[in-house]
C-alpha cells in the first residue's frame, strides 16, 4: 500500500530540491540593493513603515467586498454556460433571474454612491 505514495513523495522532494535550488541562486546572484523606488508603497498607497493603528477608510473595505461579489458572479456564469444544453430553459431562466438581481445590486450600489472614490 505505501509503495503507491512512492511517486508521490519522489515528486515532493523534487520539487523542494528544486525549490531550495531557485531561492539560492537568487539570493547568491542578486544585487540586494535598496533604492528609492523599491522602498516605496506599492499598489495599496499606503507608506510601509507608519503607525500600525492608522485608520483605513471604509470605502477601500467597500470597493473590495464588491469586487469579490461581482467575480463569484462569473464563478457561476462558467459552469452554467458549459452545461446549458443539459440543463436547458429553465437554467436559462433561473440564470436571467440570477443576472437580474445582480444588476439590480450593482444599481442600488451605484446610487447610493459606493462606487465614488472622492
Amino acid at each position: 500500500m505505501l509503495a503507491n505514495y512512492l511517486p508521490v513523495l519522489i515528486f515532493l522532494m523534487v520539487a523542494g530540491v528544486f525549490g531550495a535550488v531557485l531561492l539560492l541562486l537568487g539570493f547568491a546572484l542578486g544585487r540586494g540593493r535598496k533604492d528609492p523606488e523599491k522602498l516605496s508603497s506599492y499598489e495599496c498607497g499606503f507608506e510601509a513603515f507608519e503607525d500600525t493603528r492608522m485608520r483605513f477608510d471604509v470605502r477601500y473595505y467597500l470597493v473590495a467586498i464588491l469586487f469579490i461579489i461581482f467575480d463569484l458572479e462569473i464563478a457561476f456564469l462558467f459552469p452554467w454556460a458549459v452545461s446549458l444544453d443539459v440543463i436547458g430553459v429553465f437554467g436559462l431562466v433561473a440564470m436571467g433571474v440570477f443576472l437580474a438581481l445582480l444588476v439590480v445590486g450593482f444599481i442600488y450600489e451605484w446610487k447610493k454612491g459606493a462606487l465614488e472614490w472622492d
